[in-house]
């Protein structure tokens, strides 16, 4: 038995070598880089799952827009019945101007309503803020008005017609020049503070016109005599412009203007007298 051991053994090491011949055996090439692609790749998959894929949008194409014309819109609320306010108190009198009796005040932070406006658009026609007359006037040099003032109408202040009467009173003189005296009387309830005179020599047509914030008188060769404001129920002498040569039988034509407010504003009352010196 201890003879057929090695013999034994060598055929089974006889029969391996064979099969190894009769076969091919493939064995794979190892790639020395195989580890670091592998990281590499795997990596690269990852940041696939995580990172979103860029998204291509196409903008829409934009058209041309013209611009609108830009407006100041009045706040929502804003009245559409006038209202008026001050930024000073400012008296409100029976009629427009500052010679009529006040009887009522509006005061900064008040505000009350417009009923009607003066032909100049100096004053405004208001609901009276204070007790008493139910309407009065008041300027609008302090004023703010908001709503919609432009429905308001021009009023005629009740008892503030103004008119007057001219007479003609002869003729004045000094050193070669020649004027025509005038009597002026307020008939009206407002006060006049300017004047405008015209004078027409109609033999001759020459004229001669002058303005006025005063009313003034010359006596003879003295200084004239000046009145400020001619108040109602009262009457003044006045001196038309100087002429040059004497006026005696010449038919002449005198067309005055009073107006309740300086420099020939507020309200106006015009008169055209003739006569012959």
């Amino acid at each position: 038995m201890p003879t057929k051991s090695p013999i034994i053994v060598s055929v089974v090491l006889l029969w391996i070598v064979s099969l190894a011949c009769g076969q091919t055996a493939t064995v794979p090439t190892v790639d020395p880089n195989a580890a670091q692609t592998a990281i590499v790749e795997t990596i690269n998959a990852i940041q696939a799952q995580t990172t979103p894929s860029a998204v291509t949008t196409s903008e829409p194409e934009l058209s041309t827009v013209t611009a609108l014309p830009s407006f100041t819109l009045e706040p929502t609320g804003t009245p559409t019945i006038p209202i008026i306010s001050v930024s000073v108190d400012t008296n409100c009198r029976i009629g427009p101007g500052k010679d009529f009796e006040r009887v009522g005040m509006l005061l900064v932070g008040e505000t009350t309503e417009i009923v009607g406006r003066d032909a100049t658009g100096q004053y405004w026609y208001v609901r009276n803020p204070d007790v008493g007359f139910e309407f009065c006037w008041m300027s609008g040099e302090y004023a703010t008005v908001s709503g919609n003032y432009l429905i308001v109408l021009i009023q005629t202040p009740p008892g503030a017609l103004t008119d007057f009467e001219a007479t003609y009173q002869g003729q004045g003189q000094c050193s070669g020049s020649f004027w025509s005296d005038i009597r002026l009387k307020n008939l009206g309830g407002a006060w006049f503070k300017s004047m405008n005179i015209t004078v027409r020599d109609t033999d001759t047509n020459t004229v001669r016109t002058a303005t006025a914030n005063n009313f003034a008188f010359n006596d003879g060769c003295s200084a004239p005599r000046i009145v400020d404001t001619l108040i109602q129920g009262v009457s003044v002498l006045i001196s038309s412009p100087e002429f040059p040569y004497n006026l005696n039988a010449h038919n002449m034509s005198a067309t005055i203007i009073l107006c309740t407010e300086l420099n020939m504003t507020g309200g106006c009352v015009t008169k055209t007298i003739t006569y012959k010196p």
